[in-house]
């Protein structure tokens, strides 16, 4: 584990504090599994904060929550397994949620399954910056809930669908969170990946803090299965974010 820097120090207290309040949290139906990676993948996720949240950084992105087949898996946001291991250089030993869905095993890095949402967003850091050390040194990506939520069926179920009540322990919960997150980084600009995260970050931002929305690479959006890559590079770029 790297030496932690105090910006670094504060994030992995900050992402501690979060995961003990989600685990107090309970779901009713249609969901029948939760999965918090913050416990299983913590390994993963703190090396994460510790090598790259170590400073200050100009540019947040901000996810909604885990994919099945990403963060879920490893516990880094939009985690990609093949780019995160191999790109990003975090590889670790992880575990299994204590309530695993029989058709949504937690496998960590041997996972065969891509993350195609992961695999385009840092896809793209990694054909505009070639290196980690030149993406993180202004960028971090994190996401907003830690949590993924399953149904008996073992569907995904986004938590902007959980019942108001539930939804609203939870969404207090990860405001603290990213309230935390936004004061020790200290950004020029928070991107919300989709308009969810846009929303959620408008929600909490200070006085002075740039907000934005990049379309979110889901396949299961016809607009991102057009030219992703093209599409949200000219979004930052008309942003004034990125250069040409």
């Amino acid at each position: 584990m790297p030496t932690r820097s105090p910006i670094a120090s504060m994030l992995i207290k900050a992402a501690k504090q979060l995961r003990d309040e989600v685990n107090l949290l309970t779901f009713g139906d249609p969901v029948t599994h939760v999965y918090n990676p913050l416990d299983y993948a913590w390994d993963a996720h703190q090396t994460y904060l510790a090598t790259f949240g170590g400073s200050e950084k100009r540019v947040v992105f901000l996810g909604m929550n885990p994919g099945p087949w990403g963060m879920a898996q490893i516990g880094v946001p939009f985690g990609e397994i093949e780019l995160v291991r191999d790109w990003i250089g975090i590889n670790t030993k992880i575990g299994k949620p204590p309530n695993e869905h029989p058709k949504r095993p937690i496998e960590g890095f041997a996972c065969q399954r891509s993350e195609v949402s992961g695999r385009r967003l840092w896809g793209l850091f990694k054909e505009r910056f070639a290196t980690p050390r030149k993406f993180f040194a202004d960028h971090l990506v994190l996401n907003y809930c830690p949590l993924v939520f399953m149904e008996e069926s073992g569907r995904n179920h986004t938590p902007n669908k959980l019942p108001a009540a539930e939804r609203k322990l939870l969404n207090e919960a990860c405001d603290r969170h990213l309230k935390a997150v936004l004061r020790a980084l200290n950004p020029e600009w928070a991107i919300g990946v989709g308009k969810y995260a846009q929303g959620c970050l408008e929600q909490v931002a200070p006085d002075g803090l740039q907000i934005g929305t990049i379309l979110h690479p889901s396949p299961a959006s016809p607009a991102a299965n057009r030219d992703w890559v093209g599409t949200v590079s000219k979004q930052l770029l008309d942003m004034g974010i990125w250069k040409k």
